[in-house]
């Protein structure tokens, strides 16, 4: 059973929200690291005064990387999510898995999703 039209709108909507926040997350990534490391620490000096501020500060730009891949990856599945819908809109929403419906709740929560919950724990 397809997604009846309100059904459709609303996942169309949370697709396109959820693209726009990975967007403003991989945009904000590129602005701070378009920046020095001065300029973004805050240092007048590129020497960090201890090594722990070295530590925490390779940390963070770790960290920050992470999430910017993890972004990327989101972005993509969103993005084919996107195209399903337009071209194989009898087959959204759909699990994978199982040929069954997705629950609209997981459907409003991870609008990209491919499969329903009983096949991710399957």
């Amino acid at each position: 059973m397809a997604l009846n039209e309100e059904e459709r709108s609303l996942i169309e909507a949370r697709l396109h929200e959820e693209r726009e926040r990975v967007q403003r997350i991989l945009r904000r990534y590129d602005e701070d690291h378009t920046s020095s490391a001065t300029d973004s620490s805050g240092d007048i000096s590129e020497f960090p005064f201890h090594m722990a501020d070295r530590g925490t500060e390779s940390y963070d730009q770790e960290m920050d990387t992470v999430l910017a891949e993890r972004a990327s990856r989101e972005l993509a599945e969103i993005d084919e999510a996107l195209r399903r819908f337009y071209e194989e809109p009898d087959r959204f929403g759909i699990c994978e898995n199982t040929g069954e419906q997705i629950s609209m709740e997981r459907l409003e929560l991870v609008p990209w999703t491919r499969t329903c919950m009983e096949a991710r724990v399957s």
